[in-house]
């Protein structure tokens, strides 16, 4: 215990007397929610939208004004076509609703009537949204208009209602989210470095050098990095629920054993990738590709997973950020669903013993011999040389 006391304590010392960590630990996370609340935004947006009637009807008119009167809608007059399809190219609207003649009659008949929406395709979310909003607008306009009387009603009465999320905010899900992502990579780049840094500095021949164990090392390296991430995952609830007013309606108890386990797991990753690189340039280079994009891509948070090709929905069940991101977004909008809970608990703690193990195993408590360690190596070479001369 005195041995482990003294690495901890050394580690601490390092880890105040390095601003990247601390920067890490608690600038970036800072920056991270800010730009997901404020910078990425899911929800429903106002479209600018092109408009062209070529019905004389003075009640299609009325139409026209829907469109402008709509909150979700900012609309621009076209005459002709050639106009809509420059417009569209140069990203100045992203669609467009064309009214034709026969609109009017074919209503005044009781027939079905056309009417021609056309979007922009390379943005595929917001062509979804021109599609809807333009449908939506032309049908309120038709049930309130003087064709009504010759449309037969729907047979059913739909009633939509929106659990945990009534106001379909994305950011409720977004924001807590991100705090995966942050955690990520708090336990897997910060610790992907530390057993790198004591090989590149020469620190770790003089542990090496006395009676320390192989897991004393391991411990040493896990509990500080612990605490720090812990001490962070603090600051990042108190942004998303105290600043940024994202509701919460789970246990901060759950949330916080739940989330020390994921930390473990990403500490985990970190020392084995700093274990077997001993380079801290090669292994952060590792520990953002292993790390921080999987977390975003993989997880679930921006895209679901049962979206995704087989091979990458299979691949997702060895990504801790996985269980992590559908655990904190039940435990912020559901309030803690007993079985989400249990399921990525149980799946994070493997993963966490897991990666215990290995990074055990792989803690090397050998020097490398002289003849295969670069830097010796080359020092060899120069000396060889020196005689020749």
């Amino acid at each position: 215990m005195r041995i482990l006391l003294a690495l901890i304590n050394k580690e601490i010392k390092q880890i105040l007397r390095d601003p990247s960590s601390i920067i890490i630990a608690f600038i970036l996370p800072l920056i991270s929610i800010t730009i997901y609340m404020y910078g990425i935004n899911l929800d429903s947006a106002k479209i600018t939208m092109g408009i062209k009637n070529d019905d004389p009807n003075p009640e299609v008119s009325t139409l026209v004004k829907s469109f402008g009167h709509s909150k979700y809608v900012n609309s621009i007059y076209f005459d002709n076509v050639k106009d809509i399809e420059t417009a569209i190219l140069r990203s100045k609207i992203k669609g467009a609703v064309i009214i034709p003649n026969d609109f009017s009659t074919k209503l005044s008949r009781g027939q079905k009537a056309d009417l021609l929406i056309i979007t922009d395709g390379s943005e595929v979310n917001t062509a979804n949204y021109v599609q809807s909003y333009a449908t939506a607008i032309a049908n309120s306009w038709l049930a309130s208009s003087k064709y009504a009387s010759s449309i037969k009603p729907p047979a059913i009465n739909a009633q939509i209602r929106t659990w945990y999320n009534p106001d379909l905010d994305s950011h409720y899900f977004i924001v807590p989210g991100s705090i995966a992502i942050t955690m990520t990579l708090i336990g897997i780049l910060l610790t992907s470095l530390v057993v790198a840094r004591e090989w590149e500095r020469g620190t770790m021949e003089a542990m090496l050098s006395t009676s320390v164990k192989a897991i004393h090392i391991v411990l040493g390296k896990y509990i500080p990095y612990f605490i720090l991430g812990m001490l962070s995952l603090a600051f990042n609830i108190f942004l998303c629920v105290v600043v940024f007013q994202i509701p919460f309606r789970g246990s901060y108890l759950v949330l916080f054993g739940l989330s020390g386990l994921f930390l473990f797991t990403s500490l985990g990753i970190g020392l084995n990738i700093s274990s077997a690189l001993k380079n801290q340039f090669l292994a952060s280079m590792v520990s953002l590709g292993v790390g921080f994009l999987p977390a975003l891509m993989l997880s679930g948070l921006m895209f679901p997973i049962n979206s995704m090709p087989v091979f990458f929905q299979h691949l997702t069940r060895v990504l801790p950020p996985r269980y992590y991101v559908s655990f904190i977004e039940s435990e912020f909008m559901a309030g803690g669903v007993a079985s989400i809970r249990l399921e990525n608990a149980i799946y994070l703690t493997l993963l966490g013993l897991l990666f215990f193990a290995v990074v055990c195993k792989n803690t090397s408590m050998r020097l490398e011999k002289v003849s295969t360690h670069p830097v010796y190596e080359g020092s060899i070479k120069r000396q060889g040389a020196n005689k020749d001369d």
